[in-house]
């Protein structure tokens, strides 16, 4: 018996999707993927850039869920607005990002979706160790008040002004602390390359690679969705650029290998790449992913 088969399987079933606009409903986030030739998706359950959000009354599930069969799009995914900092040293800044989490997570029920991606914030350079705690307070109270089949997803950063998670052994110590089931984790391929994380088989500049420390704080089984984004920027810049996949400073043969690896090649792949056009992520985008983790055409 080959490996052929069951990676052929898994290749066939492979989810690839983008983060697309959800303007005129959920419904209309789902047409949008599928026509760049996407079959799962991540949104904004609202503005990104405003605290306010709309009533989930308002979302209208069965013209989602019609829409989601129609088009084999699944699953869905959240990302959390770009104000939250849950270590924060403004009480009031706190609250407000634990209260958009929680809308975030009964979205995430209520649309049947597999995770809310969250940005935790910045230590605002206080260092990990003075906001860790608060950290896995807020995180252990926003869990508890969200419906069970909601999850939370961990994104690590890219280490740009003392934002949480560029560390992995950071992920690790919250699984630890905050001990649910329902907090998971995302990577993302730019933010670990300009975290010093190498993306290919071999560390650079005589650094553990990305495989590596997910082996090592075993973090494989926690890993839900992976966000594939070139860099503008070189290896261990602590920058946050993102760019079309191939047109970065991230080699290709290192994502592909990546992509392909054991620990990743049954999760869900996410693009949030600036698009050809400018537009974001787009049908060049998806194809490029396709063949860099191993699809085909």
């Amino acid at each position: 018996m080959t490996h052929h088969d069951p990676h052929s399987h898994v290749a066939a079933d492979r989810r690839i999707g983008a983060h697309v606009s959800a303007a005129g409903g959920l419904d209309k986030a789902i047409e949008r993927a599928a026509a760049i030739g996407a079959n799962c998706v991540q949104v904004f359950s609202g503005s990104p850039r405003v605290w306010a959000r709309s009533p989930l009354e308002k979302v209208d599930t069965a013209k989602v869920f019609s829409k989601q069969q129609e088009l084999s799009i699944n699953p869905i995914f959240t990302h959390t607005i770009y104000l939250t900092n849950v270590a924060s040293d403004n009480p009031n800044l706190v609250q407000k990002s634990a209260e958009v989490l929680k809308y975030d997570l009964q979205f995430d029920s209520l649309v049947k979706g597999s995770g809310v991606v969250v940005h935790l914030g910045s230590h605002q350079g206080r260092g990990w160790e003075a906001v860790k705690d608060q950290t896995a307070r807020v995180i252990s109270e926003v869990l508890q008040n969200t419906p069970d089949d909601s999850h939370l997803l961990i994104e690590n950063s890219a280490g740009q002004q003392g934002k949480l998670c560029s560390d992995l052994s950071e992920v690790r110590w919250l699984f630890d602390a905050v001990k649910s089931t329902r907090l998971r984790w995302c990577l993302d391929t730019c933010h670990a390359w300009c975290a010093g994380l190498s993306l290919g088989k071999v560390g650079r500049d005589g650094q553990k690679t990305a495989i590596e420390v997910i082996e090592e704080l075993d973090l494989a089984d926690k890993l839900t969705l992976v966000h594939v984004n070139d860099s503008r920027d070189p290896f261990a810049s602590g920058r946050d650029r993102h760019a079309n996949l191939g047109d970065g400073e991230i080699p290709p043969a290192e994502l592909a290998y990546f992509l392909t690896h054991p620990f990743i090649k049954d999760k869900p792949l996410v693009l949030e790449v600036p698009g050809i056009e400018g537009d974001g992520p787009d049908a060049e985008n998806i194809q490029r992913l396709r063949t860099l983790a191993g699809l085909g055409k």
